[in-house]
């Protein structure tokens, strides 16, 4: 029996490592499988594409705290409710905010250098 062959045309040319890839995906992978994941890139792409991708948490927290110093942080703790304010206006979750907090209580144990 023959095995099944797919023909597809697409943008620019791909590199012999990114066919083997591919073809490797192809053999090891359900079809369903690969083509969920071929939804979830198109969507992404789009949304990418679009301008509306929305950055993930991690990318979040990382830009509210990676700069503060120890003093920062004390004074943000002291000012907590008002800091959640300003946060939940700029559309962060809860769990967001508290792993913000938490991040924030480790930098304000950490000596002043």
């Amino acid at each position: 029996m023959a095995k099944p062959t797919v023909e597809l045309p697409i943008s620019k040319k791909p590199t012999d490592a990114e066919l083997k890839k591919l073809k490797d995906y192809f053999k090891e992978m359900p079809v369903d499988e690969i083509l969920t994941g071929l939804k979830f890139a198109k969507n992404r792409w789009s949304a990418k594409d679009a301008g509306t991708l929305k950055v993930g948490r991690k990318s979040i927290i990382q830009k509210e705290v990676h700069s503060v110093t120890t003093e920062q942080a004390q004074w943000r703790l002291k000012n907590w409710k008002m800091m959640i304010a300003n946060y939940r206006r700029r559309g962060y979750s809860y769990p967001t905010i508290s792993r913000i907090k938490k991040i924030l209580v480790q930098k304000s144990k950490k000596k002043s250098k």
